[in-house]
């Protein structure tokens, strides 16, 4: 029969090491749970046409869509719903922007004072017209020059694929 060790300090620590072990191995298992929880909550997520287009999260990215929003507004006061129309409309719905993309963007052009906003009916919240200010039209020429090469070097590499693939 194995003899039995008196407790001491030894298996004192030798147990709140275990102790403390399991409870950071608990830890660990419960953040790589919650993780993989939010990666299949992240993966569930309805996605917007765009979301998964490389070129449209670069034109985003890349000052296309407040030039959009600035150009369309240089013919007169427009609001969120036409502007997004027009641009899904110019692009053939290559960049379709969504409410929560839009009116945050209006929203910041107007704190940066490059466009100006009015309710329709200011006694009661309709469309809120925005209008160019001019701030606003010297930082649409400012962004037109800045992204135009951009949008040749994506002309041109999409030329290049229909070339390689069609052989047109």
């Amino acid at each position: 029969m194995p003899q039995r060790r008196k407790s001491g300090t030894g298996t004192k620590r030798r147990r709140d090491a275990t102790r403390k072990a399991v409870a950071q191995t608990s830890r660990i298992s419960d953040a790589r749970e919650a993780a993989r929880t939010l990666d299949s909550k992240r993966e569930a997520r309805p996605r917007a046409p765009g979301d998964r287009d490389p070129f449209t999260g670069e034109l985003r990215r890349r000052g296309v869509l407040p030039m959009l929003v600035l150009h369309f507004m240089s013919d007169g006061p427009s609001y969120g719903n036409a502007l997004m129309e027009q641009i899904s409309a110019v692009t053939a719905g290559v960049l379709q922007v969504n409410p929560n993309t839009m009116y945050p963007l209006l929203r910041q052009l107007e704190e940066q004072g490059l466009v100006h906003g009015e309710w329709e009916h200011p006694e009661r919240r309709s469309r809120r017209y925005y209008s160019l200010t001019n701030a606003g039209r010297r930082e649409y020429r400012r962004l037109v020059k800045e992204v135009r090469p951009l949008l040749e070097s994506i002309g041109r590499s999409i030329e290049e694929i229909v070339r390689e693939v069609y052989g047109k």
